[in-house]
């Protein structure tokens, strides 16, 4: 069965582990899976970069979105 490295890495990223996860355009959607599965999502803060690459942070007090 495939395991999704990025399920490591995110988990990581919120224990303060790794600081910043950068994500290539290649990998998104591999990344997407493995974050549409995380209950606090909205605390993984994306940052665009240039070529498709975004830098995720993890950001524990996030005000919650409004729908």
């Amino acid at each position: 069965m495939f395991e999704n490295p990025y399920e490591e890495k995110l988990r990581e990223l919120r224990d303060g582990t790794l600081a910043e996860l950068l994500v290539e355009q290649a990998d998104f959607l591999t990344f997407r899976e493995a974050w549409l599965k995380c209950e606090d999502r909205t605390a993984f803060v994306g940052e665009a970069g240039l070529n498709g690459k975004i830098i995720y942070r993890y950001q524990k007090n996030q005000p919650p979105t409004v729908e």
